[in-house]
């Protein structure tokens, strides 16, 4: 049976396509932090929409489950497939082309396998902006942002991938391509079949392209750093900067002080803007539609009022496009750190922005007192409620030991974020590894809901199984 949907595959493929050896899957099994290797029957390399949709029927008439897959950059071990072997990896990195782009609409439509930068590149080609932006953009893919309704550190100007949005293709379960590619900011003509499936994880149907929301290049781009000594500062600066800057303020990244010593202990060739430690440090990018000169007057007026009242100790403004690169550099190396110090036990929640601060508070003394001497890497996106909360072990104890206690942490940390009135998932999706958790979590009522839609849109439970529900 298996060896006859094989070769029906190759068939519909080429041999090319249909990757079965060890090695040439490897590369498609493995999680993105390589703490999982899946196993599956093969992984299938369609270049169409068309291929996808025949793909899909094949498969449902072998009954063999699909993991749709992107850049495989994901860190919930929702893009890879379980240890049964008995599903196939379905791989969209040869949709990558960008179809069409309309700069007096605003959109751009694009395959799902392409990479974010190249989308975010011919956007620039045109004279416009797509202004998601993460660390991983330079092999993720829009299909796998659309499946995880990514975040990143725009969020607070922009929106999340689901706001970029406008129109979705899509292979269904059955094999059948639903065209909703539709540029339109207005279309009020029943329910709204985009956003089932945008944050879905590919549990609903294969996403194979995408109409995404363009915007204006900013004249201007202004980054500064400022250092505060608590997270409850980081609120107030936060206050004075929208207050100030309004829609100006595009990016507004907290990192405590242990997330910059691990930075500059791995790479220390970035910058160290300032001689003293301080507890805490804002990341702050201003964007004018107008001119450098207006972004610089608001973010110094800005900056000074907020070192006036005492809100911030210390601030740099970057002079050039190299010493932002550098600032942002900084952030962005903070989960490369991470890696090269050790494992940790990770956390991605989002809670109400007024919370944060007493969360944080509230949160490190018990997992203090439950795992004396864990040390925490928080950081994320203070502008928009998110926050990587994450738990590394005490100096001196193994990475093994530590991370034998990573369900006891998971459920303070999430405990605790659910009392705060937060989510345990703010942009990296549940997939499998918080499956569980999820029902912990979500009321009888919302889990009954989810359940119903997955039921009707995958009957025979084909697409990503074993992932959210």
């Amino acid at each position: 049976m298996q060896s006859a949907f094989l070769e029906h595959c190759r068939q519909l493929l080429g041999d090319a396509h249909v990757l079965t050896g060890e090695a040439d899957m490897a590369p498609f099994l493995r999680d993105w932090r390589g703490r999982f290797t899946g196993r599956a029957l093969a992984v299938l390399r369609p270049g169409s929409v068309q291929e996808v949709a025949v793909l899909v029927r094949a498969c449902v008439a072998a009954h063999v489950p699909i993991v749709p897959q992107g850049g495989n950059t994901g860190l919930v071990l929702g893009s890879v497939p379980d240890a049964s072997g008995s599903a196939v990896v379905l791989s969209l990195a040869r949709l990558n082309q960008v179809r069409a782009v309309d700069p007096v609409n605003r959109t751009m439509t694009v395959d799902a396998g392409c990479i974010l930068q190249s989308v975010q590149e011919a956007a620039a080609a045109h004279g416009c902006l797509f202004p998601l932006s993460l660390a991983a953009e330079g092999s993720c893919t829009i299909g796998g942002n659309l499946s995880t309704n990514a975040g990143g550190t725009a969020v607070l100007r922009y929106g999340n991938t689901r706001e970029l949005c406008l129109g979705l293709e899509v292979v269904t379960p059955q094999g059948e391509i639903w065209s909703g590619l539709r540029g339109l900011r207005k279309d009020n003509t029943g329910y709204d079949l985009r956003d089932l499936f945008i944050g879905a994880e590919g549990t609903l149907g294969i996403i194979t392209g995408a109409v995404l929301k363009l915007f204006p290049q900013p004249k201007a781009s202004i980054t500064a750093l400022a250092a505060l000594a608590s997270p409850a500062d980081a609120l107030r600066l936060l206050s004075v900067m929208q207050d100030r800057c309004g829609a100006s303020l595009t990016g507004f990244e907290l990192m405590s002080a242990f997330c910059l010593r691990l930075v500059h202990k791995h790479f220390p060739q970035l910058p160290q803007p300032f001689a003293q430690e301080h507890g805490q440090y804002v990341l702050l990018e201003l964007s004018s539609s107008e001119s450098e000169e207006h972004a610089v007057g608001l973010l110094e007026r800005a900056i000074g009022a907020a070192l006036d009242d005492g809100v911030i100790e210390d601030a740099v403004v970057a002079s050039s496009v190299a010493q932002s690169q550098g600032l942002w550099q900084m952030r962005e190396h903070i989960p490369l750190a991470q890696a090269a110090d050790g494992k940790n036990i990770k956390h991605d929640i989002s809670l109400p922005v007024s919370a944060i601060a007493d969360f944080i508070a509230d949160t490190e003394p018990l997992l203090q007192q439950a795992f004396p001497g864990c040390q925490l890497v928080c950081f994320g996106h203070l502008g928009d409620g998110n926050l990587h909360f994450n738990v590394a072990p005490p100096v001196g104890i193994s990475n093994e030991d530590f991370l034998s206690n990573q369900d006891a942490v998971n459920l303070l940390v999430h405990d605790n974020v659910v009392a705060f009135g937060g989510s345990i998932s703010a942009e990296h999706g549940i997939g499998a590894l918080k499956r569980d958790e999820l029902a912990r979590y979500k009321s009888p009522v919302e889990l009954q809901m989810m359940r119903a839609i997955k039921a009707a849109l995958d009957p025979l439970g084909i697409m990503n199984p074993g992932k959210i529900i």
